[in-house]
């Protein structure tokens, strides 16, 4: 599998300026977005890096749980979805599997002793990705391979 990711990011490097943008999908959690726009002390510098350097190879895109989360620091839609496109984000939808997979993955968190009682927002991303078999720029990891262990988790 890293062979053939490693394939294809070498082909998206290849492609001409006029191709538009990288062919291949990453989605880009909430807390790596919120460190760049909030000029986080400890964390923007490693966010802006790891956006540039992924959008050179992946489509970035959000999802419509990531949208809602990041919604929370702007005081209109218009203010958010200024940012969305000037970071060239594009906000796909979150399919039928991947909600199935998101409430399965929340199942196993209540079995495991979680006391959530709603499906956890990072159920959804990391699903989606799943289902997708798309990479997640992410920079807390801790316990997301224990319900998505096939995601390609790009991490600090």
């Amino acid at each position: 599998m890293l062979r053939a990711r490693a394939q294809a990011e070498g082909y998206a490097r290849t492609l001409p300026a006029a191709e538009g943008r990288p062919p291949f999908l990453l989605v880009v959690d909430t807390n790596v977005l919120l460190d760049v726009l909030k000029d986080d002390p400890q964390w923007a510098e490693w966010s802006i890096t790891a956006l540039r350097a992924q959008a050179k190879v992946h489509r970035l895109v959000i999802n419509p749980v990531i949208y809602a989360e990041l919604s929370v620091s702007f005081a209109t839609l218009e203010a958010l979805d200024a940012v969305v496109a000037r970071l060239q984000l594009d906000v796909v939808p979150l399919t039928r599997p991947a909600l199935f997979v998101a409430g399965k993955a929340f199942l196993q968190y209540r079995r495991r002793g979680g006391t959530k009682t709603q499906v956890l927002p990072d159920f959804f991303i990391g699903a989606q990705a799943a289902v997708n078999a798309w990479p997640l720029l992410k920079r807390d990891a801790a316990r997301f391979g224990n319900y998505f262990p096939t995601v390609e988790l790009l991490t600090p």
